[in-house]
């Protein structure tokens, strides 16, 4: 039985394929986390967000999340979904959701998941605002 799911795909992100993706059962809780596009970031209104992926290493960087959250919080099932591409305000980029038992343990990993991608996974975003656009998330 598969116990995570990654995705990175240029097509919208679906919150209930991730659900039903984690749902089980056995489980008690299930944590979604759901990045939306916001309309503003230190103080300059945005436009769009434009995403842009390594995608063999982006994968491979969002399965060893999922495989360490598996192993490090006693959950059932994660998904670990990310939109690439020109997204515009309130669309979705990214989608995790994690199941368990017990609510604690869904929260920390999803928590651990969202954080982790941010740092490690060479996903990158542009900002575009009214006046100009810029490359946030310069790293890995």
């Amino acid at each position: 039985m598969k116990n995570a799911d990654v995705l990175i795909t240029s097509e919208k992100l679906n919150i209930q394929d991730c659900y039903n993706f984690v749902q089980n059962d056995s489980c008690g809780g299930i944590a979604l986390f759901v990045g939306t596009v916001r309309n503003s970031t230190q103080n300059k209104t945005v436009t769009l967000l434009d995403f842009s992926a390594y995608e063999p290493m982006a994968l491979k960087e969002m399965q060893k999340i999922a495989d360490l959250a598996l192993t490090k919080f006693q959950i059932h099932k994660i998904a670990i979904h990310h939109a690439v591409g020109e997204l515009q305000i309130g669309a979705v980029p990214v989608i995790i959701a994690v199941s368990s038992a017990h609510r604690k343990a869904a929260f920390e990993a999803c928590e651990y998941a969202i954080d982790t991608l941010k740092e490690t996974v060479p996903i990158w975003k542009k900002e575009h605002f009214e006046d100009g656009e810029v490359w946030v998330n310069s790293h890995p």
